[in-house]
Parts: C-alpha cells; sequence; structure tokens
C-alpha cells in the first residue's frame, strides 16, 4: 500500500512543476532524481528485511532415465 503511494507521489511530482511561486510564497519539491534515488533506497531496505536470501534451490532431475 505504501509502495503504491510512494509510485503515485513521484509520478505526479513528475507531471507537475519543482518549484512555484505566489503571493504567500513561494514551495519547492525535492529534484525527482531524489524521489527516485529515496524509492530505491526503500525498496533495497525492504527486500533485505524480507526472509531468505532471494534464491530458490531445486533438485533437478532428468525424466526418462532409469
Amino acid at each position: 500500500m505504501a509502495d503504491d503511494n510512494l509510485n503515485k507521489t513521484i509520478a505526479d511530482n513528475a507531471g507537475g512543476p519543482r518549484k512555484a511561486t505566489g503571493d504567500s510564497g513561494s514551495i519547492e519539491q525535492h529534484s525527482l532524481k531524489d524521489q527516485i534515488e529515496a524509492d530505491k533506497y526503500l525498496q533495497s531496505k525492504k527486500a533485505a528485511g524480507s526472509k531468505g536470501l532471494g534464491i530458490k534451490m531445486a533438485k533437478i532431475s532428468p525424466g526418462g532415465t532409469v
């Protein structure tokens, strides 16, 4: 759920302006590059915390031989 929210936020920010100025002040977002790096960091942190090594072991035996 949080991944979907982060992906949506990055997509929204990519479509909008980086900096906006108005009568009440100005707003500047983090750069798109920084947002993508943050997403990669969070994904790698999530992967490192998961169980297992990311490798699945399977025994393979050739068929048809006796």
